[in-house]
């Protein structure tokens, strides 16, 4: 059985729920994989901590909770500090370099970096970011096929926002670190 354990770390307001929701929703629905999603938040409507975890698997998922991620996505500088320690060895960060600027020695771990914030403000709506983010890390970590997120975040939008969030997306998935 191979496991991909993925965590998303950011605040309110930017889509962090939703981001594992497309996730999961890609693995289980568009490549016939088997997932599971949780999620922890603040009190706060906007701006408080929040994650999401996704656990995508070739079997059923016997354990939801991420413990040890394989992936850890942060949008946030919060999110970074309080999720880097599970990470594992050899782990995948992607990060945020809009809003996430101390970073630990990651000699344990690969990390690669996007102007999420700044590509999703390009494209006329901050709000995106999380998409862009998607993008980065269909490429990057290869969570899930790059037509299995298209189909998910095209079925998890409003029908009038899917262009911008497909350009989202793309931009996302061609951002070359070192532009």
């Amino acid at each position: 059985m191979s496991e991909l354990r993925v965590k998303i770390s950011g605040f309110g307001g930017q889509g962090i729920i939703l981001s594992s929701f497309i996730i999961g929703k890609a693995a289980s629905i568009y490549d016939q994989q088997h997932s599971s999603m949780t999620q922890a938040y603040g009190p706060e409507a906007r701006g408080g901590a929040c994650s999401s975890q996704v656990v995508i698997s070739s079997d059923n998922v016997e354990y939801p909770l991420v413990d040890t991620a394989d992936v850890l996505i942060a949008m946030s500088q919060e999110g970074y500090d309080t999720f880097l320690p599970i990470l594992k060895k050899g782990g995948i960060l992607l990060y945020d370099t809009d809003l996430v600027e101390k970073l630990q020695s990651h000699k344990n771990f690969i990390a690669k970096g996007i102007p999420a914030t700044r590509l999703a403000e390009e494209l006329g709506k901050k709000i995106v970011a999380n998409i862009v983010m998607l993008g980065f890390a269909t490429k990057q970590a290869k969570i899930v096929s790059p037509e299995a997120m298209q189909e998910a975040i095209a079925d998890s939008v409003p029908s009038k926002f899917i262009d911008l969030n497909m350009k989202a997306f793309q931009a996302g998935y061609d951002y070359n670190e070192e532009q």
